[in-house]
């Protein structure tokens, strides 16, 4: 697919043609590029970095500053495509407060350990639960395990609400020009670690709720190709059938399906959920 309903791309901005003044070489569009961590950075020369890469010997100080610039870029741009918010992409490990709560400790410690081993749980397809009360840390742990698959891993990832996966199908049956159903399954087949946050948060309409259905097939679409996928709610684990159908539950348990359980109460005063 070509055009990404959820995954963004880098923003550009203040874009202009330029030319970097070296003879032969085209103008090209010059701007800030969007940064994960919250900074902008200009884009320089794609012919002067085509040049540094393949006709410039790799012992060469060119070449190698060429290379370390398109794996950043590469990097950024993946990390950028998770859907992580600028509001949690400082989530990380290390700056989940624990103190001496032995729950978090152990809700850190199973989320770590799933993102440490990733490799072994995406052959396996093997999904991981985090669930429990609303701001107790479970977005920030899953947006740390997606940066760790990213970073670590080489692997790509994304994030997304059970409300955006309902309304991004509904407008396709508005529009027949945008994705259609099948094609916005495909995307949240395709990455290698699938997020699926606010699971049970949603507000039914009556007679018209494609929620449960429309997670089911996207769950059950992972399952089918040994894809894991997380998911995060604030119901209780036997209530999850009832968000995403008794199939799709099975599916995550399967397989050795990991759960991770909030149990304390909220501490949101400011901080991230």
């Amino acid at each position: 697919m070509t055009i990404s309903k959820f995954s963004p791309a880098p923003e550009l901005a203040e874009s202009r043609m330029v030319a970097c003044g070296v003879p032969g070489h085209l103008q090209f569009q010059q701007g800030l590029v969007e940064q994960f961590g919250g900074t902008w950075k200009r884009n320089t020369c794609p012919a002067c970095r085509w040049q540094a890469l393949y006709n410039t010997p790799k012992d060469r100080e060119e070449h190698l500053a060429a290379v370390v610039e398109v794996e950043a870029e590469y990097l950024n741009r993946d990390l950028i495509a998770t859907g992580i918010t600028p509001r949690f992409r400082q989530c990380s490990f290390d700056n989940y407060v624990t103190s001496d709560d032995k729950a978090k400790q152990r809700a850190l410690s199973i989320c770590r350990k799933y993102a440490e081993g990733f490799d072994a749980h995406l052959q396996a397809g093997r999904a991981l639960m985090l669930m429990g009360e609303i701001g107790t840390g479970k977005t920030h742990l899953a947006c740390a395990i997606l940066q760790h698959v990213v970073r670590q891993n080489g692997r790509t990832g994304l994030i997304v609400t059970a409300e955006s996966i309902t309304q991004a199908v509904t407008d396709s049956f508005r529009n027949n020009a945008g994705p259609s159903k099948s094609d916005l399954l495909a995307e949240l087949a395709a990455v290698d670690l699938l997020v699926i946050d606010e699971v049970g948060m949603h507000t039914a309409k009556p007679g018209k709720d494609f929620t449960p259905g429309l997670l089911h097939e996207a769950i059950d679409r992972r399952y089918q190709l040994i894809k894991p996928t997380i998911l995060i709610s604030n119901q209780k684990p036997e209530s999850l059938q009832d968000f995403i159908g008794p199939r799709a539950a099975d599916r995550l348990r399967e397989n050795g399906g990991l759960l991770a359980p909030f149990t304390w109460k909220s501490a949101r005063s400011g901080g991230l959920a």
